[in-house]
């Protein structure tokens, strides 16, 4: 198994740990629960995800922050398939439209750009059933690896 693959590896298995409440915490838990992976390669992370009513509001309409924190983990997974330890620094969302309960999502994230130490993701979910988009975002991270120069 080659590093690429042990990074591929190593993203599928913190989903799982995510999704099942064993790293991260009950919240972020509840908002995976059901996250399913779709494609995941080297820069790249499609999942698909059912909208219930432990991630809705009062209206039935998927929270924004629970919506927003399963971007944040996208995003960040679709970075670690190319740099083994980083943080978020930014995350800026734009929501053009609200799911309802029972509605399929797909979140997309695409590593956009690397320099030094910095990585940015663009983080996009959508409507399964129309394709029409939900969310944007951009996220931006630093790597958290230290070199020294000797």
């Amino acid at each position: 198994m080659g590093v690429e693959d042990g990074r591929l590896e190593e993203v599928l298995k913190l989903l799982e740990s995510l999704s099942k409440g064993t790293k991260g915490g009950e919240f972020l838990a509840q908002c995976m629960m059901g996250l399913q992976v779709l494609q995941v390669k080297k820069g790249l992370l499609r999942c698909g995800f059912l909208v219930t009513d432990r991630v809705s509001d009062e209206n039935g309409n998927w929270e924004v922050g629970a919506m927003t924190s399963l971007m944040d983990v996208v995003g960040f997974c679709a970075a670690l398939t190319l740099v083994p330890a980083h943080s978020a620094i930014e995350l800026s969302i734009s929501c053009i439209s609200t799911p309802k309960i029972n509605e399929k999502v797909e979140i997309e994230a695409k590593v956009v750009g690397e320099k030094e130490k910095l990585t940015s993701a663009v983080v996009e979910t959508r409507r399964k059933a129309t394709n029409e988009l939900i969310a944007l975002g951009r996220l931006w991270m630093v790597s958290n690896i230290v070199t020294r120069k000797i």
